[in-house]
């Protein structure tokens, strides 16, 4: 589904999320990208020999005048030269279907997920960075579809989604979404993607599930979900459940922070399976996950065109994963015990110009590893944990591999 719509236009120590977030997260994003835009080709190329091996056909080439033939077409990146802004977000929508899926009935709409995706001008850099629902930002004024103004004000940021979203048009809250962090960072947003609860349940679905390691038991009454520790297949009504907890038992501290890095895994995992996909000889799975895929996002115009999104992820082929980045815009507690975070400066402001930039996050700003028993005391901070060079910098991790679900099952280990 796409939707268009114009849009107008004192400091503690540095704390990120509780462990560093894998970067095959990231390269799980794009290989589902490049993964869609391959299957696409083979899907129709595949099609078209069933049909070609029908009819019958003799060579004649051999008997005409010799020519020079044209090289192929190849996928032509509509962007090229240009560094790209991607708004992805998860909305908590509960009309329609969503309404099943949300076991409460709160009105409204809002993005407890919300990732800005850099790619760079010259496709050899990605980064995508994290932004916290319980950040305590200044909520810009939203233009309206039907010309009117929804005034802002300083709370949570997705107060921004819930602004405009408050006609039930998911494209009015990601511009309203896009225009508060215009106006508080600088990025233009170039393309968004919204997914609600449905979209994100037919997405596993249509993967017969998502392999999971579950570090420890958990419940929650609340996010109606009981799991026990090990590996298991989650379905999608059990995998947006994971995804959305946050209270409960084995949940760590409650906080949005922790469930980002669990959503994190989430991703990684449902991509890891996605591409473990055999889509030459699985030509039904794959098409039901693609069009899953399809039917669950809200895009720009733009960014819904197949043809689009198969030249930029042409033009990503052979990107280095080794420059691929996750991280959460560095931020500290509130300190007044309203579980706000408020955005660490000139950290954050740092962090934001080099993406305006198009230039490489200083790799100090980039995750560090904190004590994962940190809670949201009103005086609780962490610094950075230094590697045996002195910086804070992520480990790296490679792209996904083709797994199968046994595999990626087998390779549960508990604490």
């Amino acid at each position: 589904m796409t939707v268009e719509v114009t849009d107008p236009r004192s400091r503690r120590r540095l704390r990120h999320a509780t462990r560093i977030p894998s970067r095959r997260a990231v390269g799980a994003v794009l290989g589902v990208l490049a993964a869609a835009a391959g299957f696409g080709l083979v899907f129709v190329e595949t099609s078209l020999n069933r049909i070609d091996n029908s009819f019958t056909t003799q060579d004649i080439s051999g008997l005409l005048p010799s020519h020079t033939p044209e090289p192929e077409a190849t996928p032509e990146d509509a962007s090229a030269g240009k560094a790209l802004n991607i708004l992805l977000m998860g909305s908590d929508t509960r009309l329609g279907e969503n309404s099943d899926l949300s076991h409460d009935s709160v009105d409204g709409m809002r993005n407890d997920t919300t990732i800005v995706m850099h790619v760079s001008a010259d496709r050899s850099r990605v980064e995508m960075v994290s932004i916290p629902r319980d950040s305590r930002v200044a909520i810009s004024d939203c233009q309206m579809l039907d010309g009117s103004t929804v005034r802002g004000w300083t709370g949570k940021f997705n107060i921004a989604f819930a602004n405009g979203g408050q006609n039930g048009n998911v494209a009015e809250a990601a511009a309203c979404v896009a225009t508060t962090l215009y106006d508080l960072t600088g990025i233009l947003i170039d393309h968004y993607a919204v997914v609600d609860f449905s979209g994100f349940v037919n997405m596993v679905d249509a993967l017969d599930g998502v392999p999971m390691c579950i570090p420890n038991d958990v419940s929650s009454s609340k996010a109606n979900l009981d799991l026990e520790a090990g590996a298991q297949v989650l379905d999608g009504t059990t995998a947006l459940a994971w995804a959305r907890a946050r209270t409960g038992e084995g949940l760590g501290d409650g906080t949005d922070l922790m469930r980002i890095e669990r959503q994190q895994e989430l991703l990684t995992n449902m991509a890891r399976k996605a591409l473990g996909l055999n889509l030459l000889t699985d030509a039904t799975k794959g098409t039901e996950f693609i069009t899953a895929l399809a039917e669950s996002l809200t895009m720009d115009p733009e960014f819904g065109d197949s043809h689009y999104l198969l030249g930029l992820a042409w033009s990503l082929r052979n990107f280095d994963t080794a420059n691929l980045y996750m991280t959460t815009v560095p931020w500290e507690y509130a300190g007044d015990s309203s579980g706000d975070v408020l955005w660490t400066e000139p950290d954050a402001a740092e962090m934001w110009a080099s993406l305006k930039a198009d230039e490489t996050i200083n790799p100090a700003l980039l995750e560090p590893t904190t004590d994962p028993s940190a809670s949201p005391d009103p005086s609780s901070s962490a610094a950075p944990t230094p590697t045996a060079s002195g910086s804070a910098t992520p480990s790296v991790s490679p792209s996904p591999e083709r797994e199968t679900e046994d595999e990626i099952l087998d390779s549960c280990v508990l604490p």
